[in-house]
């Protein structure tokens, strides 16, 4: 592995934490650089950092403001 897959790893918690947490990527990653593209989706699905899943949260934030404010009236 290069330093420059080092730095972008060390420098992006959410991989640096995928990684951690499931370690056989790395032999992944020592077989192709390019691996990292990959690993920035799956870290981004596991923790649900995609925007897809940021609309999600906002909108069952709104419906559950939208439910409170109808069992207040």
């Amino acid at each position: 592995m290069d330093i420059d897959t080092l730095n972008i790893i060390r420098n992006n918690k959410l991989i640096y934490k995928f990684l951690r947490e499931e370690s056989y990527h790395y032999k992944y990653l020592y077989r192709d650089k390019d691996y990292i593209k990959k690993l920035d989706k799956l870290s981004k699905e596991k923790y649900k950092e995609r925007t897809i899943d940021k609309i999600e949260k906002l909108s069952n934030n709104i419906n559950l403001i939208s439910t409170i404010i109808d069992v207040l009236k």
